[in-house]
């Protein structure tokens, strides 16, 4: 029969143990080093795009039309001043002045229905554009009224003739698009 004495100290337990969490620490650091640099070999770049765009002028695709356009009316303060640039056509209602329209797309909304939606525009030579002509617009967001309530108004500088797009409709806004204070 064989014993064995053991005495258990505990700075000797503490040391041990920090100095494993110091092995493993080590451990991991030289692994993120080595993954980034295999990848580097490999000429495999990970980077975040810059989206900001050079000019100032934030572009609206289709794809994140609807999802701007409800950020924009909902939270209209934070986008005041904001250049951006999209295409549409123009969409006239009758109660509105010479120098007013919307710059519209068609959202589907599914089962072969659309609906159309658009920010409401501020162009002092619009009327020589016809209803439902496409057209690319710059302009700056500011807050206007329309029928007693507080809505943003695109202040247009530039508009120029466009040709519709082959696919001219635009989705519903989605969960996934994450709203910033200025539009990318």
């Amino acid at each position: 029969m064989i014993i064995y004495n053991l005495k258990i100290n505990k700075k000797t337990i503490i040391k041990f143990i920090l100095c494993l969490m110091i092995l493993i620490a080590l451990s991991i650091s030289v692994a993120s080093v080595y993954n980034i640099l295999s990848k580097m070999e490999k000429n495999e770049t990970t980077y975040i795009e810059d989206m900001v765009p050079e000019s100032g002028i934030a572009k609206i695709t289709p794809e994140n039309y609807t999802n701007i356009l409800k950020e924009v009316h909902e939270n209209i303060d934070t986008y005041i001043g904001q250049k951006i640039s999209f295409s549409g056509y123009i969409y006239r209602i009758n109660d509105f002045s010479d120098d007013r329209f919307v710059l519209a797309r068609d959202m589907d909304i599914g089962n072969n229905q659309t609906l159309i939606v658009g920010f409401l525009c501020s162009y002092n030579n619009v009327s020589e554009f016809d209803s439902y002509s496409w057209v690319e617009i710059e302009g700056e967001i500011a807050k206007g009224k329309y029928n007693g309530q507080e809505i943003p108004i695109i202040n247009v500088y530039k508009l120029e003739k466009a040709n519709k797009p082959e696919n001219s409709t635009v989705p519903l806004p989605d969960d996934a698009y994450v709203p910033t204070a200025v539009i990318y």
